[in-house]
């Protein structure tokens, strides 16, 4: 996952959240389990601040003693499936969502109840964080990428296709209609991925509770499409998709005026306006004829499957986490796109994370079973040579066709 970097504003006060989380706030059960036992979180150090706060009403409320442990984000998924099963872990841990298949797989975290909480949070993040139909976590942030254009060359408008799209572009002058990062020769299918769904041509299939099945949604005639579309924007047709533009590459084209258009995250606003561009954030344009939908990450609350405090920590995430003063402390200790949707909509006051709450809401969770670890390589790999010229459909139906094999 991938750290935002839009404005940081003033940190939570202590004292706000003391007022506020109570244990009936924002319609959270009052039936709270009773106190008297103890609490072990693992927090980073952005985010240590906010849950501090929380913990402190937690503490004075129920007489649980609450223990933060600070920890590198990278290391806690590691640390958790191997020190929960030896009962060194902790209760809760804040983790991605795409951690989530192989914590099931390691039997390492238990699902979580939120109630009517649920009805507050965006139903993407709630998608994210089930698997098997059951829901594994307390979603709180999210993010996704978005069409990122100048609106200097071509103005405020949302292209409602590509062709729109490269249309303004072109009529501007701009020297590059968009910019499309595809990390060199690795190839990026993450910043892709939107543009492939619009042709109905999904990584993994969906189930109705909104969990990924392993079937592969590649390949067939939808998947030929969004091939033969790349091949026709790669090295061999408009040249528009070139694999000489890596992350840096890409930004400084925009940044310079070059680009009318990027795709990007948040964590890529600084750079992009680093040579004064103005720019309006919009959901990415279909390609093919359906809704573009983008990959969309989520931060959360795991509960381990071997607490002995499991009915404290539920309280604790429900009553104490999932409420408007501590999902504004989360947010202004580490600016994520809120999925708190009154947060959400407040933060929408900014249009640029307004643009990418609109993008994520068209999105879809990244896929967190374990066979998503196979995909990665075969797929970048497929884009890479379509856009440097290879035969469209018969590389797309070769990495499907591999990929099927690798997983099945």
């Amino acid at each position: 996952m991938r750290k935002m970097g839009i404005g940081v504003v003033a940190l939570a006060s202590a004292a706000l959240l003391l007022a506020g989380c109570s244990g009936t706030a924002d319609g959270g059960s009052s039936a709270a389990p009773e106190g008297g036992g103890e609490l072990v979180i693992w927090t980073d150090e952005n985010r240590q601040p906010a849950i501090e706060a929380a913990a402190a009403a937690f503490e004075e409320e129920t007489g649980t003693t609450v223990t933060l442990v600070q920890k590198n984000f990278e290391d806690m998924r590691a640390d958790f499936i191997s020190q929960v099963p030896t009962g060194e872990g902790p209760d809760i841990t804040i983790g991605a969502h795409d951690w989530l298949g192989a914590l099931v797989a390691a039997g390492v975290v238990d699902t979580i109840d939120l109630g009517d909480k649920a009805d507050s949070i965006e139903q993407v993040a709630i998608e994210a964080m089930t698997y098997d139909g059951q829901l594994y976590a307390l979603p709180y942030a999210l993010e996704a990428v978005a069409l990122v254009q100048n609106t200097d060359l071509v103005g405020e408008e949302a292209p409602a296709t590509w062709d729109d799209a490269i249309a303004a572009a072109t009529a501007a002058g701009a020297a590059r209609p968009i910019v499309i990062n595809t990390a060199g020769q690795t190839g990026d299918a993450y910043t892709m991925y939107g543009l492939q769904t619009s042709f109905g041509a999904p990584v993994f299939v969906q189930d109705d509770t909104g969990s990924y099945t392993t079937e592969v949604g590649m390949g067939g005639a939808t998947g030929d499409a969004f091939a033969s579309w790349l091949g026709a924007n790669g090295s061999a047709g408009t040249g528009i998709i070139s694999t000489t533009v890596d992350y840096d590459t890409n930004n400084e084209l925009f940044a310079s005026g070059e680009a009318a258009y990027t795709i990007q995250g948040p964590w890529a606003i600084e750079a992009l306006t680093a040579g004064g561009a103005n720019i309006k954030v919009n959901p990415i344009p279909s390609a093919g004829g359906e809704t573009a939908s983008p990959f969309v990450g989520v931060q959360g609350f795991y509960i381990s499957a071997e607490s002995s405090n499991a009915l404290l920590a539920q309280d604790f995430l429900v009553n104490y986490i999932a409420t408007d003063d501590a999902q504004q402390a989360l947010y202004e200790a580490d600016p994520r796109i809120p999925a708190w949707k009154t947060l959400a909509e407040e933060v929408s006051a900014d249009p640029v994370i307004a643009g990418f709450i609109a993008s994520a809401q068209n999105g879809v969770p990244q896929p967190s079973i374990p066979e998503m670890g196979s995909v990665w390589d075969l797929w970048n790999a497929a884009q890479v040579q379509i856009i440097g010229g290879a035969d469209p459909v018969s590389t797309w139906n070769t990495m499907v066709t591999n990929l099927e094999s690798t997983i099945g």
